[in-house]
């Protein structure tokens, strides 16, 4: 068996993370399942999911619409957009220089 790097090992859990936060092994999150996950897999980067307002306003960020349920195409489009956002804190700070380019 290969030894995963540790960004191997981070996608991996995410995949995981996710898949796990189903209760019936269903594909797609209900909300209750994907409020769960974020609140304690993402507790420092989500802010206002503890509410429904915020939680809505996370799922419309995403994509989902009304009623549909939460796929792991929706929850990686919150993963890049906490990722852009946390590169650009990163490399704004004092000592950092980055030259990366955001697709």
């Amino acid at each position: 068996m290969p030894e995963y790097s540790d960004l191997e090992k981070a996608i991996s859990t995410l995949v995981s993370q996710f898949h796990s936060a189903s209760a019936d092994n269903s594909a797609t999150l209900k909300p209750d399942e994907f409020k769960g996950l974020v609140s304690s897999g993402l507790p420092n980067l989500v802010k206002g999911i503890g509410t429904d307002q915020g939680l809505s306003e996370i799922l419309r960020k995403m994509g989902v619409g009304d009623g549909e349920g939460i796929s792991f195409k929706h929850f990686w489009n919150l993963i890049q957009s906490l990722a852009t956002s946390q590169h650009g804190i990163l490399s704004s700070q004092k000592g950092c220089h980055c030259n990366c380019i955001l697709m």
